[in-house]
């Protein structure tokens, strides 16, 4: 199918949500100042990202149609093969976005440089045009990795490009069974993480750099180096976040990695609160209560970044 149109995905500054909130931005200023913020720095943030926007319309204009939407559209957007999908934002965008494209090459712009990593973020405004023109004329090289997902007992399923989390939605401990490899425990903890090989930088390197740190003051083995977990494209990483070890919870299946067509499955036990999640969106989520299970593995879908 041709490509026809640009489908642009970028997400509300904070300035916008400020404003959003408190109605005006006369009133978002007084809150923000009142509050010993910097209000010029959101001011100056919003009109960086919009440049940046700018620029990318305008140099693809030549090129191909274009229309812009927001983030919250995603699950309701309609995505084919006559799309080429452009996102201007932080890595946590490019996450959200690459779950409902379905498939299609993402090319993710990075609008600032000099404040985001832009792990995910290989192009910025002069590079992207020459990105698009490659995949219109199917000759891009790409980066592609599979999608975590969690399917419910009660034929509840969501993907995630980064992580899963599983666990309960306020500090509580979270309850449940946890079967790796027909190996069956009971367990009391703050949490799982479920990571693909594309979120092994991210919130998974939290715990990775707190196990270093316990290492490194506790003279223990090493877990893993400063890069952090190296994962195949078709593999998971799972990790319990503080596992607590008593009479009725054991700390015996902490980490693993679930291969394609393997599955982990967990059950819960938490009669409320239980909640499962995926790149961070708190928000948008599954209820994993008692006498739901979950089974995570590896999704038929797959992410394509363009590089």
């Amino acid at each position: 199918m041709k490509t026809e149109y640009a489908i642009v995905i970028k997400s509300k500054t904070r300035l916008e949500l400020l404003v959003e909130r408190f109605n005006t931005t006369a009133q978002a200023r007084f809150y923000i100042e009142h509050s010993g913020g910097n209000w010029t720095a959101y001011v100056a943030e919003h009109e960086r990202f919009y440049h940046v926007l700018g620029l990318v319309q305008q140099r693809l204009t030549p090129l191909i149609k274009t229309k812009v939407i927001d983030r919250q559209f995603l699950p309701s957007f309609l995505f084919n093969e006559s799309h080429v999908v452009i996102v201007v934002g932080q890595d946590g965008l490019v996450a959200n976005a690459a779950k409902y494209v379905n498939g299609l090459p993402i090319i993710a712009v990075n609008p600032d440089p000099a404040c985001y990593d832009g792990v995910l973020l290989p192009f910025d405004a002069a590079t992207c045009a020459e990105a698009v023109r490659r995949v219109v004329k199917r000759d891009y090289a790409y980066d592609e990795t599979a999608l975590a997902e969690a399917c419910l007992s009660d034929g509840q399923r969501l993907l995630a490009f980064n992580d899963l989390f599983i666990g309960a939605a306020s500090h509580v401990s979270a309850r449940y069974t946890i079967n790796y490899r027909d190996t069956e425990e009971r367990h009391s903890s703050s949490g799982i993480i479920v990571s693909t090989r594309m979120g092994a930088t991210g919130w998974l390197s939290s715990v990775v750099n707190m196990a270093n740190g316990l290492n490194y003051y506790w003279n223990w083995q090493t877990v893993c180096d400063n890069e952090g977990p190296v994962l195949q494209p078709d593999q998971l990483l799972f990790v319990v976040r503080e596992p607590f070890r008593c009479k009725t919870s054991g700390a015996s299946i902490v980490t693993g990695c679930v291969d394609c067509g393997e599955s982990l499955v967990l059950t819960s036990e938490m009669p409320m609160n239980g909640v499962v999640f995926s790149d961070g969106v708190e928000s948008d989520f599954l209820q994993f209560n008692t006498g739901i299970s979950a089974r995570i593995g590896v999704a038929k879908e797959k992410a394509r970044l363009v590089k």
